[in-house]
């Protein structure tokens, strides 16, 4: 590959990096093309790109863009995850990919700037989807002002039953 080829490639992982939200690494050995892609179409409709990287290339690339600990852990054959939309939703179909294939095996990631191991990309795969989180706090959000309704009317209630209560006292005492 000549230097022009491979300076235009960083360039295009370093933009890559800068726009991903998370990066997932792993070691595809031993996984066909049909697998490969399979994958890879999984990982599209979650706006995640899986791309067969050079390590030296994928180091420079992810130095410039502050991931220094990914680039630590660039050995052997490499694919990257990089993600542009819900980091937990790819961790989620990497997680059950590498589950179904032993030839899939995550190495690690990064979010936010921050170093990932398996074990913690694994434990963003169990958490629920953006959309689901939203609609929580959607929900939590709402039940306040309900709640305070609530309240509030129960003390109108409250003091319409006891005049109530008063002004049926009265009419028995009568």
């Amino acid at each position: 590959m000549k230097r022009a080829e491979k300076q235009a490639q960083i360039d295009e992982l370093t933009v890559k990096f800068g726009d991903a939200q998370a990066a997932f690494l792993a070691d595809y050995r031993g996984l066909d093309v049909e697998k490969i892609t399979a994958l890879r179409s999984q990982l599209r409709e979650k706006e995640t790109e899986f791309k067969v990287v050079k390590n030296t290339l994928a180091r420079i690339a992810a130095k410039a863009t502050g991931n220094d600990a990914l680039a630590d852990h660039l050995k052997g054959p490499s694919a990257l995850a990089l993600v542009y939309g819900d980091p937990a939703a790819a961790a989620k179909i990497l997680v059950e990919f590498a589950k179904k294939e032993d030839a899939l095996d995550l190495m690690g990631g990064v979010l936010s700037g921050n170093y990932l191991d398996v074990a913690t990309v694994e434990q963003l795969a169990k958490l629920p989807s953006k959309e689901i989180m939203q609609a929580t706090l959607l929900g939590t959000m709402n039940a306040v002002p309900g709640g305070l309704v609530n309240v509030l009317s129960a003390v109108t209630r409250s003091a319409v039953q006891v005049l109530n209560a008063i002004k049926e006292q009265k009419e028995q005492a009568e």
